[in-house]
């Protein structure tokens, strides 16, 4: 069983097309992005010797939070 499967992941895809859009890597990089806790934590918790490493796996959350448009006045 594929753990995007066993995690309850898009139970509605076929196992196929599952494997083509969500991988353990994939779930890593979710749950370290959508974690609310100190990245010291998610550091610990995914084994990653640097906060480096663990920045990489982290998918940027406040990308849309500023408004350009409404920022530059327009």
């Amino acid at each position: 069983m594929s753990p995007a499967l066993a995690a309850g992941v898009r139970s509605d895809l076929t196992e196929g097309e599952r494997a083509l859009l969500f991988s353990g890597h994939s779930l890593r990089g979710g749950l370290a992005s959508s974690a609310d806790i100190e990245e010291r934590y998610v550091q610990k918790h995914l084994g990653h010797a640097s906060a480096e490493m663990t920045r990489k796996y982290q998918r940027r959350r406040d990308r849309f939070r500023t408004n350009l448009t409404k920022a530059s006045g327009l």
